[in-house]
């Protein structure tokens, strides 16, 4: 599929990114193994992916969604068909009503914010039990004070990280009406590394995980990595569930569309700055592309040399704002660079699409589903209006 997409960039608008509706499902068709094997429930995180056009096939593998914010939680209402599993770091007073009506499990990031809202909940609930209506659960996200993540912008154990709870600051037994914990510390990483969060947090929780109904283990596991020991997982994941006497949930963000799309791209100028030669795109690392300079990493791009390769062409590439950071280099290839050629980001539907921005006035890209019979089928379109309705 990779080759008939290339081989039909001319079909397909600049910049926009391309999900590659095979790719998706193949994802999907493991993660699936992965839960109906173990016994667990899997869910889309939407902060790693909320391409909502392809929810209907994600639908067909996995039965809900979670979300961090009133729109996303609308989202996963409107396109998953479902209520969402919720995780705010703090609640708004003003959406908390609408908050609840909308979830099915509420997870609450302090003790505090629990405090001020579980009258609220119960009320809702006894109404709900009443009337025969859907009641909403409740959790509790707790900090295990172990991470293997690299980068503290990604650390949610870093000291002073406001992502969960301590031990210190819980009580030795779960409250009335508190029945999930929740913890969320990986980010892209194997299940050995959850192995070892998870004797982490059995040490620290261990009798409050025996006092929960659900255990809620977040995301950044990347079972759909090449090499990724999904068998370990599972192994993992039955013998917790099966110690505890809990449900267990995983909400994956990157490893649902891992790999499954690209970002096209369109080279606009090519100079010499200084002996070095820097080609200019019509996209832009910084406004479309901003896990690039955050992580940071060098993003792949098809029909490249990663790296310099001497003797062969090397451009830096720059993006299109004014921001004098907004480059990434150095890439080489086999023949050089002219305006109009396109290239090519490999692996950018997630976590590239949800952070985009109009920074600069810089258009978004469109956004194209290469469908499974080989036909490009385009989403949407962007254009002034979705920058003027950021601003007043």
């Amino acid at each position: 599929m990779e080759n008939t997409l290339q081989n039909n960039l001319n079909s397909i608008p600049s910049p926009c990114f391309v999900l590659e509706e095979a790719k998706l499902r193949r994802n999907l068709e493991l993660i699936n193994h992965v839960q109906q094997s173990a016994g667990v429930q899997i869910i889309l995180a939407l902060k790693g992916f909320s391409m909502y056009s392809a929810f209907p096939l994600v639908r067909q593998y996995l039965g809900g969604a979670t979300a961090s914010s009133l729109n996303e939680i609308k989202l996963v209402n409107e396109y998953m068909g479902v209520p969402a599993h919720t995780y705010i770091p703090a609640y708004r007073d003003d959406e908390f009503d609408e908050v609840l009506r909308r979830s099915s499990h509420l997870t609450f990031n302090s003790w505090s914010q629990w405090e001020r809202f579980k009258g609220r909940v119960a009320a809702y609930n006894e109404k709900q039990k009443t009337e025969n209506g859907p009641t909403v659960s409740c959790g509790i996200r707790v900090n295990p004070q172990y991470s293997e993540v690299a980068t503290e912008m990604y650390n949610p154990c870093v000291p002073g990280s406001r992502l969960g709870v301590t031990r210190d600051k819980l009580p030795d037994e779960l409250p009335e009406g508190l029945e999930g914990i929740h913890f969320h510390t990986l980010c892209e990483n194997d299940s050995y590394t959850l192995e070892r969060t998870l004797e982490a947090l059995e040490s620290r929780f261990g009798n409050l995980l025996h006092q929960a109904k659900w255990v809620n283990m977040g995301g950044g596991h990347l079972m759909t990595r090449e090499g990724y020991n999904t068998d370990h997982l599972i192994g993992l994941l039955k013998a917790f569930r099966e110690k505890y006497n809990v449900a267990v949930t995983l909400e994956p963000g990157s490893a649902i569309a891992w790999q499954t799309g690209v970002l096209v791209s369109t080279v606009l100028d090519v100079v010499d700055s200084q002996g070095i030669d820097v080609a200019v795109l019509d996209t832009s690392f910084a406004a479309h592309m901003p896990d690039t300079l955050e992580m940071p990493y060098k993003p792949r791009i098809l029909d490249s040399y990663h790296e310099p390769v001497a003797g062969k062409p090397t451009y830096r590439l720059g993006g299109m704002t004014c921001l004098a950071g907004d480059f990434m280099g150095d890439y080489s290839f086999d023949q050089p660079l002219e305006v109009g050629d396109k290239l090519v980001f490999d692996d950018m539907i997630h976590y590239t699409m949800v952070k985009t921005t109009t920074f600069n006035g810089v258009g978004l890209p469109a956004i194209g589903i290469w469908k499974e019979d080989g036909r490009f089928e385009l989403v949407k379109t962007y254009g002034y209006e979705s920058f003027k309705d950021r601003l007043s």
